[in-house]
């Protein structure tokens, strides 16, 4: 009889610890539904070694530091959130920032040359036939500056020309009355000046009253020597070309594009042009493009004009042109900001101190430091902008890789 009673009371216990263990658990659930929050689980992890994970603070068995404590939150959408420590904070250099709204676009780097300025080339060509007797520069690249000599010419034409200032001369001297003899004078100055004659070229003449049909000719201008087309002893006619030069206080930078290139730009709009041993770019704006192809190809050649005061750029020289992208206002994030997978790109947001969440987001232009963000986030988000790949790291670690195959944009 006291077994079976036994028995009976026995019987009861565990009936009465299961009812309440049932109510429990259905009270458990009816909070959960209705508000909506996560449960919380605490472990402790070294911030050193995170893969040391433990459900009990302690001492880290590697480098013995203390555990610290990170509580994982497990929301109705299933996407997970990390809290950390201040110390992790600091060790990951995890910061966060407001999204800010600025401009993303695209630049178009493109290869190019330095040429010479075609506006500040100068032909020097001969006034009158004859023969070259002598060169005084016989090499390019070398510098001159006006009224330098360039070459001696011996001229019939110009020996005529002179016979016929010296009669003009004399005739003024004996009828100084007569004005007709005055005008044909001045005609005769202004002939010697048309084939390069400077004026105290022909006052010599003038006061020495010597013919000489070799004559030295000058410099017009400054520049230096780019090309020599002539050689002592050749015979040329009027108009031959003998020396071409070039000032380079200004340079030109030019650049082939393509059709879809060439829609980007127009006259006035701004480039970089970077140049090798130059740290900084040059900052300039197309001033000429080609209203044509260039013969047989399907490309056009843009312009830009370079100061060049101390000459310290020579023509020939590559360089690289950026061209500017499209532009527009819109959410942008660092690049490393946002974590991309095979899911697609998501960002982690603040969503208290120290305690960030998972955010899918889709991602709009790139530029080499910036990316616009098309979609998923707000100008109120505050996301993390350094030590994400870390937070995702720390998030595989503890919840797998398929945190985010549930969560939506």
């Amino acid at each position: 009889m006291k077994k079976i009673f036994n028995r009976v009371f026995l019987f009861l216990m565990v009936l009465a610890f299961v009812s309440c263990l049932r109510k429990d658990k259905h009270v458990h659930h009816e909070t959960e539904n209705a508000t909506g929050q996560a449960a919380a689980d605490t472990t402790y992890t070294c911030p050193m070694h995170p893969q040391i994970v433990e459900s009990e603070p302690g001492s880290c068995p590697i480098c013995g530091m203390n555990l610290e404590p990170v509580t994982k939150q497990i929301y109705k959408d299933k996407v997970t959130s990390i809290m950390l420590s201040d110390t992790q904070m600091k060790l990951g250099n995890i910061t966060a920032r407001l999204v800010q709204t600025g401009q993303v676009g695209n630049n178009t780097i493109l290869p190019g040359r330095l040429v010479p300025d075609e506006t500040q080339t100068d032909v020097i060509s001969s006034r009158a036939a004859g023969r070259i007797e002598k060169l005084y520069i016989k090499e390019t690249g070398r510098p001159i500056r006006k009224g330098q000599p360039l070459y001696d010419l011996y001229s019939e034409s110009l020996l005529t020309l002179e016979q016929e200032y010296l009669l003009a001369l004399d005739q003024v001297k004996a009828f100084p009355e007569q004005k007709q003899f005055v005008s044909i004078l001045e005609a005769a100055e202004r002939k010697l000046q048309l084939v390069g004659l400077t004026k105290a070229q022909i006052y010599k003449i003038a006061n020495s009253r010597q013919l000489d049909a070799r004559i030295t000719f000058l410099a017009p201008t400054s520049g230096t020597i780019t090309e020599i087309a002539a050689a002592e002893g050749v015979y040329i006619a009027e108009g031959s070309l003998l020396y071409r030069l070039n000032r380079f206080s200004t340079i030109w930078v030019e650049v082939e594009l393509y059709a879809p290139e060439a829609s980007q730009l127009k006259i006035g709009t701004p480039i970089e042009v970077r140049l090798p041993g130059k740290s900084e770019a040059i900052k300039t704006k197309i001033a000429f493009i080609n209203p044509e192809f260039r013969q047989n190809s399907q490309v056009l050649i843009a312009r830009a004009e370079i100061p060049n005061p101390k000459g310290q750029l020579i023509a020939g020289t590559q360089a690289t042109i950026t061209l500017p992208g499209a532009t527009k206002q819109i959410l942008i994030l660092p690049i490393d900001a946002v974590i991309r997978d095979s899911r697609g790109a998501h960002v982690w947001l603040q969503t208290a101190k120290n305690t960030f969440s998972p955010k899918m987001v889709t991602l709009g232009e790139e530029s080499a430091n910036q990316v616009a963000i098309a979609s998923g986030l707000n100008a109120k988000d505050t996301v993390v902008a350094t030590g994400a790949y870390l937070l995702h790291s720390e998030s595989v670690l503890k919840n797998g890789a398929n945190q985010m195959a549930d969560h939506n944009h």
